[in-house]
């Protein structure tokens, strides 16, 4: 190439350099070029912008600038002490007073229910509304505001399918502790292998898959649904447990089609630790001497609650020197049962009223000759005091012929879910939840 060659291109080249600089310096110091006046405007007035405040809500009334004030009902307090430091005007008081009960009962009222109180913003806290919760799926919205209105809403409810495993290094009780499973999921999963199972005696090794439904409102679990199977491996024994409705009922069936619930529950409260058995000789820690203890007792906190084992009528609700507030239930010819010590009697529970299984009767207490708080339950078979944890029941009917064919279907498909949850880690306690 020659020189003159070469300093053409050098001169292209820096010429088309400039001219791409003169064009940035044009778009970037003289949008008008390439803009409309009014396009960009300089020195604005801020104070012409309104700020529009995001509307919150809060059961469904919109709380931007009120004050809300979460509670729980205290003990003796009735409906009206829970408006305490709001403006309520008297006719709104007086609607309250001959609020007819089809709209709200009063005497629904209870210790520990949630309210919430929502109130204006000014001097004398003027009350908006006030949402009474009965349950964690029905509260009531009483709008205060104007005139009163009451309004009665129900929370979407969730159903979830669940699963659970884990294996057993010490007692049940202890490991469930540790696992940190539900009261209420434990003690139906006892129910259903109470008869099957000495859970008190359970060996270290022993392990567990439970599948099963869990209700929640608003990602909160409330309770438990069905049990949807079960696999207990004990002492190295397979168990089996599946759910099936053959027309009476949902019952729990094992592999065979046998049943597996008796005409009694096992436990009379939610699996704990058995902290006396029925014995013919036992030192009494009160009255100091040795003698029959013809009973189970079951050491749980005060005000645990205590559930009759099975349907039958009230025969005695009352208090007595040694027995302190106790129930004893007749439930057939056969069987009746007996619960001591009670903290209090459950309302309703007297002589002559008839109760379901599973019911609740009253709760744990120390009255009578107790030293702590616990239950001792009492079993008599025709007339004779047994020990409750070893009597024979007869089962409940197993699986119909007619019904083989549905009932075999369950069990197939329940087994291959139960199959598909692992035990994970075996060298310590395990909770796998799915």
């Amino acid at each position: 190439m020659t020189k003159l060659a070469s300093k053409k291109i050098f001169l292209f080249i820096a010429g088309g350099i400039l001219l791409l600089g003169s064009l940035s310096f044009l778009l970037i110091n003289y949008t008008g070029l390439f803009t409309r006046s009014g396009d960009y405007e300089v020195g604005i007035d801020s104070s012409q912008f309104v700020l529009v405040e995001r509307p919150i809500f809060k059961f469904g009334i919109q709380v931007n600038g009120l004050d809300i004030k979460e509670s729980r009902v205290k003990k003796n307090q009735r409906f009206a002490d829970l408006l305490d430091g709001a403006f309520v005007p008297a006719t709104i008081r007086r609607q309250l007073a001959l609020l007819p009960k089809a709209s709200f009962d009063f005497r629904k009222i209870n210790e520990s229910k949630k309210y919430t109180v929502i109130t204006k913003n000014d001097s004398v806290k003027t009350a908006v509304a006030l949402v009474y919760e009965t349950s964690p799926i029905e509260y009531f919205i009483f709008h205060l505001k104007d005139s009163l209105t009451v309004e009665a809403h129900q929370r979407e409810v969730k159903t979830e399918e669940k699963s659970v495993s884990g294996v057993i290094r010490s007692s049940l009780y202890e490991t469930i502790g540790e696992m940190k499973i539900s009261d209420e999921l434990t003690n139906k999963f006892v129910d259903v292998f109470g008869w099957q199972i000495d859970f008190q005696h359970l060996q270290k090794g022993d392990r567990f898959k439970l599948i099963y439904e869990e209700s929640s409102v608003e990602g909160e679990p409330i309770g438990i649904g069905k049990i949807l199977g079960i696999y207990f491996e004990h002492a190295n024994h397979p168990y089996y447990a599946f759910p099936f409705n053959q027309g009476d009922g949902l019952d729990y069936f094992d592999e065979r089609g046998s049943s597996l619930r008796k005409a009694l529950l096992k436990y009379p409260i939610e699996f704990t630790r058995i902290s006396s058995r029925y014995s013919l000789s036992r030192f009494h820690p009160v009255i100091k001497t040795f003698s029959p203890h013809l009973g189970t007792d079951f050491a749980a906190p005060t005000g645990t609650p205590i559930r009759s084992v099975g349907d039958g009528m009230v025969l005695e609700a009352q208090y007595a020197v040694n027995n302190g507030n106790y129930v004893k239930i007749h439930h057939n010819g056969t069987y009746s049962t007996g619960y001591l010590h009670m903290s209090k009697i459950a309302a309703g529970i007297t002589a002559g009223v008839r109760v379901r299984q599973g019911q609740i009767i009253g709760y744990v207490g120390s009255t009578g000759l107790a030293t702590g708080p616990h239950l001792c339950y009492r079993f008599w078979k025709n007339g004779v005091q047994v020990d409750a944890l070893r009597v024979a029941l007869p089962p409940s009917k197993p699986v119909e012929k007619n019904q083989w064919k549905k009932y075999d279907e369950v069990m197939v498909l329940t087994m291959l879910k139960l199959q598909t949850i692992s035990f994970e880690n075996d060298s310590s306690v395990i909770v796998a939840a799915h």
